[in-house]
């Protein structure tokens, strides 16, 4: 199993995984990605910046996908609540995580989540950040699980609320 960035021929897997993602989500009654985000089109917005990253398993099949990146996120300026690491430090960011429904319950996004802490520990960056809908109760605990702490509200730029969470990463 190896994680890495994802190319343009990607694009069709990670679509079939967030596709699967949308069915999963709206199965257990969570009003996230049900609005047409997210879309090729982000993703392959993603993918110029250098910021999608597929996980392949050794017959190099598609199995999860997320976005990953150093850059700020500016809905996480405000946050009714606090960061732990001030917003004006350099930190990372994780969005559009998603397994294959196929690969689900094999630890494929907190082998991700551990990938992106070594990126970050690697350019000395203390933090990573991440939001998820108040109604994601297996993407909460799965992060509480792993160390993440609770510090407040965020919302999207079309006005979603969302729980945003951080963990240090030392």
């Amino acid at each position: 199993m190896k994680i890495q960035l994802s190319s343009f021929e990607d694009i069709p897997k990670i679509m079939v995984i967030i596709d699967d993602a949308k069915t999963y989500l709206a199965s257990q009654k969570i009003d996230q990605w049900q609005n047409g985000y997210p879309n090729a089109e982000q993703v392959e917005n993603d993918l110029k910046n250098g910021e999608s990253y597929i996980v392949t398993n050794d017959e190099n099949q598609v199995m999860a996908t997320a976005m990953f990146t150093t850059n700020k996120e500016p809905t996480y300026k405000t946050i009714e609540g606090n960061w732990i690491i001030d917003e004006t430090e350099k930190y990372g960011v994780v969005h559009r995580m998603a397994i294959k429904k196929e690969f689900r319950k094999f630890g494929l996004a907190t082998f991700m989540l551990h990938e992106f802490h070594l990126q970050l520990l690697e350019k000395n960056i203390k933090s990573l950040k991440i939001d998820t809908h108040e109604n994601n109760l297996g993407m909460q605990s799965l992060i509480k699980k792993l160390g993440y702490i609770y510090c407040g509200i965020i919302y999207t730029d079309y006005g979603a609320k969302r729980l945003a969470f951080e963990k240090v990463i030392s």
